[in-house]
């Protein structure tokens, strides 16, 4: 892999830690600013929503810009933004630091794809985009554990001090690392928003929704689903996550090698596996060695859709990838938002704390039809065309 892979991958593990380490500085932050664990959490809140629409805004305005400079003033934004969170005096300010930060996200990750995707022979496209994405699921691994801890022995402040000083070495890898890209000739944002409209892109962004999701429906509540379904202490949650993150990481590197070989077949198989894990997930949360066996196999089939649809939405959208791709990423954050409240839902419903994994095996069985769908007008669309150039070559025979 070029090496200005690994600037990408940088600033990847970085925006993922500040994304996910909120989850274990709530107690703090919220006894310094006075407010509840609950208030403090739209910190998560504004944070996805920031995502969700910040992303087709700040990449539609980097359409006037090349993309190495465009990586570059993203992670100024983002070091800004964690800066402005670690320094906030008022809880207000620290939601105002978490929107800045959040606008980075969809754009870097929507960037950094077409730029990874372009930096290799077209055969290693996917797996150039799933090492980009590895500094994402690194940051479940190490990044989050790793704040956590920071947070917890020197204050919340300094952890997201140190996130905007991993930001500052993010920048000067994309500055150093980054080939200087000629901006695309006759870049415009009305072809990037009319890509936008492609059927087969629709259908790309539903199964993201649906399969990244499902994912979260089952994530956001197992901590109650550890500690009171199968008998974990507290502190032993955070190593399960880890289980869940080195999921992440095997998925998402197996998924970007299949990826170029055999993308439909492999969307099939993580989701089908996906459903059915979750599904299995509702009797398996009652078994401590079981619980940790399918929290890990989440991440794996979870991340393992995560390079394929982020690849088909490019290839869907050739013509005019950039938008489409940044898009792409805000709708992962849109199917986190869903997912989180589905499975309050389902809990508040009176179904108990395992319900989630079973309504959570709905959306990617339901994202399933949908691959079915877009398989099927591929075929159409390869009939049409073989059939096109069938009637353009002369009939010899009739000639004759």
């Amino acid at each position: 892999m070029p090496l200005a892979l690994w600037a990408l991958a940088i600033g990847a593990f970085g925006i993922g830690t500040t994304e996910f380490v909120v989850t274990g500085l709530l107690p703090g932050i919220a006894a310094e600013f006075g407010v509840s664990v609950s208030t403090a959490g739209h910190m998560a809140t504004v944070y996805a929503t920031g995502v969700f629409l910040g992303a087709p805004v700040t990449t539609a305005l980097g359409t006037r810009f090349g993309r190495k400079p465009m990586l570059a003033a993203l992670m100024v934004l983002f070091v800004v933004g964690n800066l402005l969170t670690a320094l906030a005096p008022a809880f207000g300010l620290l939601l105002a630091g978490r929107v800045v930060a959040s606008l980075t996200h969809g754009a870097f990750f929507g960037i950094g794809a077409v730029v990874a995707a372009d930096l290799v022979a077209p055969q290693r496209k996917a797996a150039a985009i799933a090492f980009m994405f590895t500094g994402l699921t690194l940051a479940n691994v190490v990044g989050v554990p790793s704040g956590t801890f920071l947070g917890q022995h020197l204050g919340w402040r300094a952890t997201f001090g140190a996130i905007a000083l991993l930001g500052v070495v993010g920048l000067a890898g994309v500055l150093a690392l980054i080939p200087r890209i000629p901006r695309p000739q006759g870049a415009r944002l009305m072809p990037e928003i009319a890509a936008l409209r492609s059927p087969q892109v629709v259908l790309a962004m539903a199964m993201t929704v649906l399969g990244f999701g499902g994912v979260f429906v089952s994530i956001t509540y197992i901590a109650p689903m550890l500690t009171e379904v199968a008998g974990f202490r507290p502190s032993s949650v955070t190593w399960v996550l880890i289980a869940f993150g080195v999921g992440m990481v095997v998925g998402n590197t197996v998924g970007g090698r299949l990826a170029d070989k055999a993308l439909m077949p492999l969307l099939f198989t993580s989701l089908t596996a996906l459903s059915l894990t979750l599904f299995g997930f509702t009797w398996g949360a009652h078994s401590m060695a079981a619980s940790v066996v399918f929290v890990f196999l989440i991440g794996v089939f979870g991340f393992a859709t995560v390079p394929p649809l982020q690849k088909r939405v490019m290839d869907k959208a050739s013509g005019a990838p950039t938008l489409a791709s940044a898009v792409n990423i805000g709708f992962f954050n849109l199917g986190n938002a869903i997912g989180a409240w589905l499975g309050g839902f389902v809990i508040d419903l009176g179904f108990g704390y395992t319900s989630p994994n079973w309504a959570g095996a709905l959306l990617p069985a339901s994202a399933l039809v949908l691959a079915a769908v877009s398989a099927r007008m591929d075929r159409a669309e390869a009939a049409g065309v073989t059939g096109g150039a069938r009637a353009a070559v002369p009939d010899t025979a009739s000639a004759a």
